[in-house]
């Protein structure tokens, strides 16, 4: 079984993670951050990751510190559950409408970290969370993942929806990319012998 879990302890956050990579797709979130626990609801769902999610972080301060972490945590435990990628089909991708919002993402489990983010959210808040910091996820989770991605929208005027189709897509080309190659299960999926 494809499975992780992380422990990060920090003077900012406290945080626990456990992740199945071939699970059904259920959660239980619960970082003190409300729209964020939702976009993390949406990540484990549509990529089929079962995922348990805790964070104490300095909300008292603001949101930055827990949602960054976060991304970071949930990164090393899709490295380490992934193990040494034999058999996956390591490229994903996914245009994903939602309403009047439309996301792309493309993404590559290279082990070499890189995020490409065109996505322009049309206000500073969605509720109290910072819209900025759906960014900083990402490139937290990419970092530490070992993940190339590249996120745009392609259209959308609500940043609800705008964020909310990101983390779908982003799910379901991860989804892709994690499933077995039925023609290449034993082998990994490059030319250099690792990845």
């Amino acid at each position: 079984m494809r499975s992780a879990q992380i422990t990060r302890k920090t003077a900012e956050t406290d945080i626990s993670v456990e992740i199945n990579l071939d699970g059904t797709g259920t959660y239980d979130n619960r970082t003190g951050v409300g729209f964020f626990d939702h976009m993390l609801d949406q990540l484990a769902r549509h990529a089929l990751i079962d995922m348990v999610v805790r964070c104490e972080g300095d909300l008292h301060i603001d949101d930055h510190h827990s949602v960054e972490d976060v991304g970071i945590a949930l990164g090393q435990a899709l490295a380490q559950a992934m193990g040494d990628k034999r058999g996956i089909r390591r490229y994903g991708e996914c245009t994903l409408p939602m309403d009047d919002a439309r996301v792309a993402c493309a993404l590559d489990l290279s082990g070499r970290p890189f995020l490409v983010w065109e996505v322009a959210m049309p206000t500073q808040k969605i509720g109290t969370f910072d819209t900025e910091l759906v960014r900083e996820f990402f490139q937290a989770f990419s970092t530490h993942g070992g993940i190339t991605l590249h996120v745009t929208q392609q259209a959308g005027f609500n940043s609800h929806h705008i964020a909310e189709a990101a983390f779908k897509a982003v799910a379901r080309a991860l989804r892709d990319a994690l499933e077995t190659d039925p023609r290449k299960a034993d082998a990994i999926p490059s030319t250099k012998g690792s990845l």
